[in-house]
């Protein structure tokens, strides 16, 4: 008889359970619908930017099982050998490694730091001119080098560094500095910022011109010059924003641009010069080993990934500001 109630409670609790379910599902349903009805124009703009970030972002990721598989060309990506962790093993213990990766830290670093800090001097210094036609020069004069292509930049860089003939060569010594292993860091990432410098730093004026001007005027009135205004309006207004990009910055640390270092690169700056991306298209296409590129490449991707969760997790106790 005991065991018959317990049977019928069971049935009559599932059957609450579902209907709830059910219950919720249409609740979710109806909103879905009222919010798509509501916002469908949103969502018909945004949807060819989703279709790009789905098809060039997540279909791709189909081939990062070759990190794990012994490629054949004859079966395709899904055909080859299973080969586990093996490629990455062949990677950590090759010669190279250790070289690479201090490679790749140390321009990297130099580039993220300085590239960081630049952008947000520049707009600081930027927003201090009161005239609005000087402003508006100096901003176009330092956005222009950005638009500059990565190959006119590096021929640039070697007119200006060419020992006797260049601008600043000539004060270099006869031996060209472009083949010191020592200079090529500092190379890459001063004339990364000078590029890019005064394109990073819009994003800082933009929130520089939310600053309510009540505040000058008040900090004014009571004694404060342009340092003090510095730093307890301006700086304090971008500081947001500053966090923010610093989380994403820090997902591409192992991220030093292909096309420049591949330029830069010679026979005599080459221990210096060579980083993850230079060394899988070297081993990748030159060597067609596709299975251990893509094995790099994957490893690459995952430390990067690392360093995002962990700023973003720093930033989030010591702050409240993050990305997720």
């Amino acid at each position: 008889m005991d065991a018959n109630v317990s049977n019928i409670q069971h049935v009559a609790k599932k059957k609450t359970q579902a209907k709830t379910s059910a219950r919720h599902g249409t609740l979710l349903y109806r909103k879905v619908v009222e919010h798509l009805h509501q916002y469908w124009q949103l969502w018909a703009f945004t949807l060819p930017s989703i279709a790009f970030v789905v098809l060039f972002a997540y279909v791709p990721m189909y081939g990062v099982q070759l990190a794990f598989r012994q490629f054949d060309f004859t079966k395709g990506l899904t055909g080859g050998t299973w080969v586990g962790w093996q490629y990455f093993e062949q990677f950590f213990r090759d010669p190279m490694f250790v070289e690479i990766l201090s490679n790749t830290f140390r321009i990297s670093m130099w580039t993220l730091v300085m590239g960081f800090i630049a952008p947000i001097v520049l707009a600081l210094l930027i927003n201090q001119i009161g005239s609005p036609k000087v402003k508006s020069f100096v901003q176009t004069i330092t956005y222009m080098p950005h638009f500059i292509s990565t190959v006119v930049m590096v021929s640039i860089i070697q007119i200006f560094l060419a020992p006797s003939t260049g601008l600043l060569g000539r004060f270099l010594g006869r031996t060209s500095i472009m083949g010191d292993p020592n200079a090529f860091a500092p190379i890459y990432w001063i004339s990364e910022v000078w590029q890019h410098a005064g394109w990073n730093c819009i994003i800082y004026l933009a929130a520089l011109s939310s600053v309510d001007l009540a505040l000058y005027e008040a900090a004014r009135i009571d004694g404060a010059g342009r340092l003090q205004l510095i730093r307890y309006v301006d700086i304090p207004t971008i500081m947001p924003t500053v966090g923010v990009l610093l989380i994403l910055n820090m997902g591409s640390v192992l991220g030093v641009g292909f096309e420049k270092v591949w330029l830069m690169q010679n026979t005599l700056n080459i221990n210096a010069s060579e980083v993850i991306s230079t060394y899988t298209y070297r081993i990748g296409l030159l060597n067609n080993q596709f299975s251990y590129s893509t094995a790099i490449g994957l490893f690459n991707s995952l430390v990067n990934f690392l360093f995002l969760i962990m700023a973003n997790f720093i930033a989030k106790r010591t702050s409240d500001t993050s990305i997720f």
